[in-house]
């Protein structure tokens, strides 16, 4: 059952709220979750949580305050509440919110939260998935029994209400010197599993969950250059390798280190060894390995096996 307000008569808050009894050493679980209609001016707090709640804005105004930051909010807008931290909000006077919420906990609960880029510091969100969050909501409350089909389901929803939260999520990250470096330890990792690929820096800022132009910030500040410098860089270093131990053609290396035109390739490896590949590998001493020939042999055969198979009558 949905809670409205009733015609001529006034009330502090109309709620329909479910706690459910969890087991905290899941790795996520929900505490309780529910619905708000709120009456103008109604509050709450400063008061403390003992685990994470996700309020989601779905019409009205209100403000939130947390860690000495008060934060004027409206729909579509979400609040993060953090686990014995003194919280308080408020509604409107004039046009008092109504928000749905979930409590949540769990041995990967501080994990996820930090992935979703939302923290003490940055407890506020944006998102546009309105009637998705306000379905999944009502979903859980639904399955409101202490059945393990309801159970799972809810920490089920749980998960998708997360996934939704941080697939419309719209977050400023503001600095911080230990999450800054696991964005960019993270990038890095990135860009060493998939420098043969044909990648982007937008790939690379999609991966770690930010948008580009603070990635850039990020590895200006912590390696002084930025991301498609540190992926040319790193690309170009793998095919020095390549140069120097094998006698694989260019064009070969070119396509193992993510670039699709060789063309493109000489440019950047010559922009960062000051010479062409190919001159590169004539200023290195013979190192008589023979990867690269099996390479070719390798090569050719396949050729002449697909050559033979497209003149194949049958």
């Amino acid at each position: 059952i949905w809670i409205t307000l009733r015609n001529g008569k006034r009330y502090m808050e109309k709620a329909y709220k479910l706690l459910f009894n969890t087991e905290e050493s899941d790795d996520l679980y929900v505490y309780c979750c529910g619905l708000s209609q709120t009456e103008p001016g109604h509050s709450f707090g400063p008061a403390l949580k003992p685990h994470y709640m996700i309020h989601y804005i779905l019409s009205g105004k209100g403000s939130f305050t947390i860690g000495g930051q008060k934060y004027p909010l409206t729909e579509k807008y979400g609040f993060l509440i953090v686990p014995d931290e003194l919280a308080y909000y408020v509604a409107d006077e004039k046009d008092p919110w109504t928000y749905v919420w979930i409590g949540f906990g769990g041995n990967r609960a501080k994990e996820i939260v930090s992935q979703l880029g939302l923290s003490l510091q940055q407890p506020i969100f944006m998102s546009d998935k309105s009637k998705d969050i306000y379905g999944l909501v009502k979903d859980m409350m639904d399955h409101n029994t202490f059945s393990v089909e309801d159970s799972l389901r809810r920490n089920g929803l749980l998960s998708l209400f997360l996934s939704v939260i941080a697939s419309g999520l719209s977050v400023t990250p503001r600095s911080d010197s230990s999450s800054d470096n696991n964005y960019v330890h993270k990038a890095q990792a990135f860009v060493r599993s998939n420098y043969y690929n044909p990648i982007k820096v937008t790939d690379i800022a999609d991966y770690v969950c930010i948008n580009r132009s603070y990635l850039y910030t990020l590895f200006q500040e912590n390696l002084g250059i930025s991301p498609q410098q540190y992926l040319s860089s790193y690309r170009i270093a793998k095919a020095s390798e390549l140069l120097q131990l094998t006698d694989l053609p260019i064009e070969s290396i070119s396509i193992s280190c993510g670039y699709s035109d060789p063309l493109v390739f000489s440019k950047a490896f010559k922009q960062e060894k000051g010479m062409s590949p190919s001159k590169f590998r004539k200023s290195l001493p013979k190192s008589g390995n023979t990867a690269g020939a099996e390479h070719l042999k390798q090569v050719e055969k396949l050729i002449e096996k697909h050559h033979l198979d497209s003149n194949d009558p049958n």
